[in-house]
Parts: structure tokens; C-alpha cells; sequence
């Protein structure tokens, strides 16, 4: 352990940590921009500087580690006037369209100038570099003119993610994020997970927003416009409209799609049971027949994308399921529109998803299996905010109601869905049953609880020793993918989520520099769960009535046209 002063605290801190850790650990506040919790530490905006007695310079705390004895303070003359200096001049190169900016009141750069008493620009507004933008992605915006090069996104995307989709170019003041050859987003290995977005302090990577789209098709007579919630919504829609962080929302955020004009509310949960019976079934076929193995889930649309990319040999391990979201649009635009008498061509798919990832989902052209584009537009939990605070809605205050029953209704199961593990948990549950015969007695299955990258569990299921794994995060999943092309892996089953967290730490989720809210997010899910009537996927009846009534059976001829798919090898450029 090491003891060191900072502001006249002292402070013991394992030897190792950073002066910014150990003055976090004391409750110190030091103003940063291009650190960010969980990524190595970069140096590069300097924002941070902190005064060590004895020294000359200034240092960077996000990257100087502690030593006995030191002597540091956070705030002083010099410190604050260094500081100020650093943010005048970022934003004497960054455009002044704050009114516009996509990050208008929650954005760092702005916010730490405040905080550190930047009242006016000493320098100059610097003649600037005009760069195109980047809108060559179905999901995801890059504005290379708002940059300000601190690096989040680049560490996040190759340190985390490993997918290196952008990396810095040039040198000096021409230094600049860029992709590969500078080809734009939507033709280089991005996976469109958008943990990009999440960890940017500025406007320069946002979203490809479907708002006004959705809004004209609600004000369209001629359109019947429907909307599906993933499950992770339920517990961070909240988190936009006044509510605290985990805060489970499901019964106002039907109420509020209601008032926005939607024509009918249902679930993404409802089809989230529906991949369990057909990606279970699919699991317990291949193991009984001798399929190949281990099967990989397909429900997470980045991990399906960098598997394309990157592992394309892979693609006959991975579940030839949809995602809930996609299984939805099928059967929305046939089941659906068959039982309410309504004609399908009119019928608007709406989804709101914790994921940038799924607006490029829906655009992938073999998801029209229903004769139609199965899901039309893709909102992500910001933009569904969005709306509401734009139709003047009182979130907070709304009475709670329910969806409607027929693609409403869900079990416990579904919800832990927005969890990482929670596919694997829900799969178990119906997978014992359809091997045995017989219900599982343990529901929790904590093994694949949790945030730890890579968790694995061995379950005996009639003698058979059943080996699955969880990955998060596109970097650990590696490790696991590796073993399979070794010829080494021990796993059965194998879930994989591209965001960290699983879906409550998606790239479309409220955007918080708080690492505590993923487990809090996936807290609520699970407490929705133990509290939910049913809570395994082949006891929901609206389950058993679309097999009845449509579907025939899992992995039956109708079900497996409208919900299950094919993958494409994508090169890595």
C-alpha cells in the first residue's frame, strides 16, 4: 500500500493506482476528458493536470501512479489556469452549434467548462477544417468536425471490442479519428454496437436517428403504425425522464407509446420466449442428432455482424434463430395482420431497442420473410425519450397500463433477456424441460449471473453434462471463439452479447459515465422476473396459442421460413 497527500488528505491507496484513482477513492474530484473508466489511460487532452511538490511540471493524473509520500494538489492557481487554458482552446476549434448539437445539456466538453470557470474565449475562433460527414452507416453518424481527438472511441473499439473499425491518422494538429483508408463506417468491420457513442464527451458520434420517420408514420391515416419494446427498455427509459437509475417502467412506457399515437403496444419480450422454444429446440436437436457444436446464440445483431466479419467459419455454430426483434416483425406483419383483419402493407413495424446494431438489423435484406421489410424503423432508448419529452408527457406521472395481450404478453424468461446471461438462463430453463421431460426446480441459475467477461456453468440435465458459457463485450467473446476454431472448446451452448453488460449496456442506451449502471439495469430485470406469475418461455399461453394457431411447432415449416435465418461472410476492410 501506498500513503500519499492530496489536497491535504491523506490518502492510502495499493501501489500501482493512478493520483486520479486514489483521489476518486477520497472523494476528489479531478476534471478529465479523454479518461474514461475501464479504458487505458491515454494523456492525451491533458485536462486532468495535477501539481506534485517538487516538480516542475504539471502532470497528468489519468496516467502518473502514486508514490510514497507525494504531495499533490488538485486545484491549484496554477492547476485551474492550466486547465482553463487547455479548454479554451478545444473549444476554439470545435464548432460553435451547441443549440443543434446531438448532445445539447450532456456534453463533457461544455460541461467541464463550466465547471472550471471558462467564462469567455481568450483565443481566437481557429479557421477550421470543413470535414465531410460521415453517413455511410445504416446506425451510427460520424461528425469528424466535433472530434476533438481525445480517443474514447478509438480505445473503446480496439481495446474492448477488438474490432478496430477507427483508429487515429496523421500527425500534429492533423491528427484525426478516421476509418480504414477513410471509407466511413458503413463500409469498414463495424460491428454497430455504438459503445462508441456511449463513450464519446461530445457530439461527434451519435446515432442515425429514425425519429421524424416514426413521427410521420403516426400522423399517416393510411398507416397502422406498431411498436415493440426490447427488454432492456423497461429499466433505462427511466433514466431520460426523471426517474432513478434502474427504476423498471414497463406499464408507464406502454401508457406513454399510447399517447404518442402508436395504433398498438406490444412487447419485443413476447418473441424474446418465442427464440427460446426455437433456439432451445434447436439446441436440444443438436445435441440429441449430432449437431454441430458448441451452438452459439444469434439474438445480439453486432456479435452476428463481427462473427460475419471475423469469423465467418463459424457461421454453422451460431443458432439459425432471429432476434426477438426480427421474429417480432415476421410475425406482426402475418400472424398478426391475419387476426386483426388489417392489411399488412399498411402496417408501420416500429421496435425500440437498447441498440444501434439493430437499425442495421433491420435493414439486412433476407429479414422480409413475411413478404414485407419485417421491421421498418429502429428507435433506440434516447430517441423514444426523446419523442416523449417532445409530445410535452408527464413520464413520471402517467398511470401504469398494460400492452395488448395477443404479442404482449411474456414471462420472466423474456425479461432477463437485456441481461448478459440471461438468454443462456431463460434457454436452460425451457432446455431441461425439452430434454427430460420434466420442469427445472431451480430457477436462478447463478453460474451465468453477473458482470464478469467470461462466466461458465456445467448443468446435468439426465446424466448429460451440459457445458455452456456467457461472453460480453466482442473482446472477450474472442476467447471463446478461438477455442472453437482450436477444436478445443468444451461447451454445448455458448451466449454471446457484443456490449458489455449485455444489452443494458448497449450503444442505445442513456448515455451515463456511471460503470454501476449496468448492474443496476440488470438488478431490475431480475427482480422482474422473480416477481413475474410464469417464468419459463414455454409457459407463456400467447406462446402456445401462436403455435397452435400459426406456427404448428418449433422448427416446423412455418416457423422455420418466418423465423430463422442465413449469415453472410463479410471481408474485413
Amino acid at each position: 500500500m501506498v500513503t500519499l497527500n492530496i489536497d491535504n488528505k491523506q490518502v492510502t491507496v495499493p501501489e500501482g493506482t493512478t493520483i486520479l484513482q486514489a483521489a476518486k477513492e477520497a472523494n476528489i474530484n479531478i476534471p478529465h476528458l479523454c479518461y474514461f473508466e475501464g479504458l487505458k489511460s491515454y494523456s492525451g487532452c491533458r485536462v486532468c493536470v495535477v501539481e506534485i511538490e517538487g516538480e516542475p511540471r504539471l502532470a497528468t493524473s489519468c496516467s502518473r501512479k502514486v508514490a510514497e509520500g507525494m504531495k499533490v494538489n488538485t486545484h491549484s492557481a496554477r492547476v485551474r489556469r492550466a486547465r482553463r487554458t487547455i479548454l479554451e482552446i478545444l473549444l476554439a476549434n470545435h464548432p460553435q452549434d451547441c443549440f443543434n448539437c446531438e448532445r445539447n445539456q450532456n456534453c463533457d466538453l461544455l460541461r467541464l467548462a463550466f465547471e472550471c470557470g471558462v467564462k469567455k474565449l481568450r483565443f481566437e475562433e481557429s479557421e477550421k477544417r470543413v470535414l465531410p460527414i460521415d453517413n455511410t452507416s445504416p446506425s451510427i453518424i460520424r461528425d469528424p468536425n466535433k472530434c476533438i481527438a481525445c480517443g474514447r472511441c478509438v480505445r473503446v473499439c480496439h481495446d474492448i471490442q477488438t474490432v478496430n473499425a477507427i483508429g487515429f491518422i496523421n500527425k500534429g494538429p492533423d491528427t484525426m479519428v478516421a476509418t480504414s483508408m477513410d471509407r466511413g463506417m458503413g463500409n469498414v468491420a463495424c460491428a454497430n454496437c455504438g459503445q462508441c457513442i456511449l463513450v464519446c464527451p461530445v457530439g461527434a458520434i451519435k446515432e442515425r436517428s429514425a425519429v421524424d420517420a416514426v413521427w410521420a408514420a403516426i400522423a399517416d391515416p393510411a398507416k397502422h403504425v406498431v411498436v415493440q419494446e426490447a427488454p432492456s427498455i423497461r429499466v433505462s427509459l427511466g433514466e431520460e425522464l426523471g426517474l432513478p437509475a434502474g427504476t423498471l417502467v414497463a406499464k408507464k412506457m406502454y401508457a406513454a407509446l399510447r399517447r404518442l399515437g402508436f395504433d398498438a403496444v406490444f412487447d419485443t419480450n413476447f418473441t424474446a420466449d418465442l427464440t427460446i422454444l426455437e433456439e432451445g429446440s434447436e439446441l436440444v436437436e443438436r445435441v440429441k442428432e449430432g449437431g454441430v457444436l458448441p451452438q452459439i446464440t444469434s439474438c445480439c445483431p453486432g456479435w452476428v455482424k463481427f462473427m460475419e466479419h471475423y469469423y465467418p467459419e463459424l457461421a454453422p455454430n451460431v443458432s439459425s434463430a432471429k432476434s426477438p426483434q426480427q421474429m417480432f416483425g415476421a410475425v406482426c406483419k402475418t400472424y398478426y395482420a391475419e387476426k386483426a383483419g388489417i392489411d399488412p402493407k399498411t402496417i408501420v413495424n416500429v421496435s425500440v431497442m437498447p441498440c444501434t446494431a439493430k437499425k442495421f438489423e433491420c435493414q439486412r435484406p433476407e429479414m422480409n420473410d413475411s413478404g414485407f421489410k419485417d421491421v421498418d424503423y429502429v428507435l433506440t432508448t434516447r430517441e423514444l425519450a426523446r419523442m416523449i419529452k417532445e409530445a410535452g408527457l408527464d413520464f413520471v406521472s402517467l398511470d401504469e397500463e398494460p400492452a395488448e395481450d395477443l404479442l404482449g404478453l411474456y414471462t420472466g424468461a423474456a425479461t432477463i433477456f437485456g441481461a448478459t446471461g440471461g438468454v443462456m438462463e431463460a434457454a436452460i430453463r425451457s432446455a431441461y424441460m425439452l430434454i427430460t421431460g420434466r420442469e427445472l426446480e431451480n430457477l436462478d441459475i447463478e453460474p451465468v449471473r453477473g458482470l464478469e467477461g467470461v462466466k461458465t456453468a456445467t448443468l446435468n440435465v439426465d446424466g448429460l453434462e451440459l457445458k455452456v458459457a456467457v461472453a460480453h463485450g466482442l473482446g472477450n467473446a474472442r476467447a471463446l471463439l478461438e477455442e472453437i476454431k482450436e477444436g478445443t472448446s468444451p461447451y454445448h451452448f455458448i451466449e454471446i452479447m457484443a456490449c458489455p453488460g449485455g444489452c443494458v449496456g448497449g450503444g442505445g442506451q442513456p448515455i451515463r459515465f456511471d460503470s454501476s449502471l449496468k448492474k443496476k439495469r440488470g438488478e431490475a430485470l431480475y427482480e422482474e422476473d422473480r416477481n413475474m406469475p410464469k417464468r419459463c418461455s414455454h409457459h407463456n399461453p400467447s406462446i402456445a396459442k401462436i403455435y397452435a394457431d400459426y406456427l404448428e411447432k418449433p422448427l416446423g415449416k412455418r416457423s422455420h421460413k418466418l423465423l430463422h435465418t442465413e449469415y453472410t461472410s463479410r471481408p474485413v476492410v
